[in-house]
């Protein structure tokens, strides 16, 4: 008695979160240079073809695994309260690097910037504009995408002194105190 075989079941949504995952590891774990697609789709349990079919090329994959989802990244950092806004970013960037494990989108971008600039340019493209969405939300000001295009460069600097090369002062520095500098900064170049 034969027992008739399993069916394989469709389901992109849940291959494609299980390509992105494992997107993120190993571009974590490897830089953009040396991850591979075809690793990529060992990890994720799926065919290269598979990788291949739902992200054109590397470098759309490697955006697509690295690009924060603009509700996680906004959330609790947009309300009403604008005043506010320079220490609400500040904190939300410091804890957020701090609980990232070297995974973050900003760590991505640097680590990327030395093997593929073109790859890091794609990032870097996506993360301002995901930024400028988000800011426009609550801030009115005319030069806002020049603005926070300071803010994240500034923002950068201090994820390679801090998070990347892990020395210096800013290296040094407690969560808390560095909070604390950056909302000067952050309020200088949004509001000044």
């Amino acid at each position: 008695m034969s027992h008739p075989s399993p069916r394989r079941t469709r389901d992109p949504a849940r291959k494609q979160a299980a390509i992105l995952a494992a997107a993120r590891a190993v571009f974590a774990e490897r830089g953009y240079e040396n991850a591979t697609i075809r690793e990529i789709a060992r990890r994720a349990g799926v065919t290269h073809g598979l990788v291949v079919l739902h992200f054109s090329t590397k470098e759309q994959l490697f955006v697509a695994a690295t690009t924060p989802d603009p509700e996680s990244l906004f959330k609790g950092v947009l309300d009403d309260d604008v005043t506010k806004l320079p220490e609400r970013i500040a904190a939300s960037f410091v804890h957020r690097m701090e609980a990232s494990d070297g995974a973050d989108p900003v760590i991505a971008l640097i680590r990327s910037a030395a093997g593929d600039q073109q790859a890091a340019k794609a990032l870097l493209q996506t993360l301002q504009q995901t930024a400028v969405d988000g800011y426009a939300r609550v801030l009115d000001i005319p030069d806002l995408a020049t603005r926070v295009n300071m803010m994240g460069a500034h923002l950068i600097g201090v994820a390679f002194s801090r998070y990347v090369l892990a020395d210096g002062p800013v290296a040094a520095m407690s969560p808390d105190e560095l909070i604390a500098r950056l909302t000067t900064t952050i309020r200088t170049i949004l509001f000044d």
